[in-house]
């Protein structure tokens, strides 16, 4: 396998002292859904989890953090977070307000040091997968260390996928 070049979410961890795993998969750009990438590396879309970068009224940009098998629910994020609204940013300023392309945005050092928030769902495994920061590569690494080097808020945000 080729050497893994590491990416700045990577070098964090590195520097907090967190042991990880990063698993490289082949990037359809057609299909960037959580669930492909979860059966790209072997583990359940419950286990892997997507950053979706929003705005509230009062806060600003804030990072939502949730299984790649649920959907983001804006008004529990917004209570949780302080807004009275919340909505997601449109992709044209992900990677301007991040440094990250869409199917590589991770909470782990971004541009600028957002709030995050992570779906409570995040303590249920010993063991998450989460972007490193660049499509095609996933760091697996424990939810507690994840939660730590991200200064998340856990809470109730997430809810199952409509169909």
């Amino acid at each position: 396998m080729a050497k893994v070049t590491k990416t700045n979410a990577v070098r964090l961890l590195d520097k907090c002292n967190i042991s990880y795993e990063l698993r490289r998969y082949e990037v359809d750009p057609s299909n960037l859904a959580a669930e492909l990438v979860a059966a790209k590396i072997g583990l359940p879309p419950d286990q892997i989890f997507k950053t979706l970068v929003a705005r509230g009224d009062k806060t600003g940009i804030l990072l939502a953090v949730v299984a790649g098998s649920m959907s983001l629910n804006l008004k529990a994020l917004a209570q949780v977070s302080g807004n009275r609204k919340i909505e997601t940013v449109p992709l044209k300023e992900v990677q301007p307000l991040t440094g990250y392309i869409r199917g590589g945005v991770t909470a782990l050092a971004c541009k600028k040091a957002y709030p995050v928030y992570a779906d409570e769902w995040i303590e249920l495994f010993d063991v998450i997968s989460i972007s490193a920061g660049q499509r095609g590569l996933q760091v697996l690494l424990a939810p507690q260390d994840y939660l730590k080097a991200t200064q998340a808020t856990v809470g109730a945000i997430a809810m199952e996928k409509l169909s």
